[in-house]
């Protein structure tokens, strides 16, 4: 399954890519930063638990649009996480789908620069 520093390291980059997503739209509000710190901690249990089960029941849907259904499951999850949590609010389903492409991006350049082979994903050669 998942090694205890990965999940630490994704909960980290998910607590700095929320902060950033609520910077870029006005739509996220969080009120505190233990609401940001429980947010992060949500998203990676989220990510981690009901993803996967959401991404194999839209599958079909997936594979129709070419994968662009992948941003309404991860602003599915985004929302959930502002639903589950008083302090962390989403107001609509737009400004989710804006914050789940820029923790998307968050998550992509921090993997990108990750120094631990076993957390990067890419690897330049």
């Amino acid at each position: 399954m998942y090694r205890t520093s990965f999940m630490v390291y994704r909960m980290c980059v998910n607590i700095v890519a929320i902060g950033f997503a609520a910077l870029f739209f006005k739509h996220i509000v969080i009120n505190s930063f233990l609401s940001l710190f429980i947010a992060g901690v949500l998203l990676t249990i989220l990510n981690i638990i009901l993803k996967p089960v959401i991404l194999i029941l839209t599958l079909p849907i997936q594979i129709l649009s070419f994968g662009i259904f992948y941003l309404i499951t991860n602003a599915f999850i985004l929302k959930l996480t502002s639903v589950l949590i008083g302090g962390f609010f989403i107001d609509g389903f737009w400004p989710a789908v804006g914050g789940s492409i820029i923790i998307g991006a968050v998550n992509f350049i921090f993997d990108i620069f990750a120094t631990n082979s076993e957390i990067r994903f890419f690897e330049w050669k």
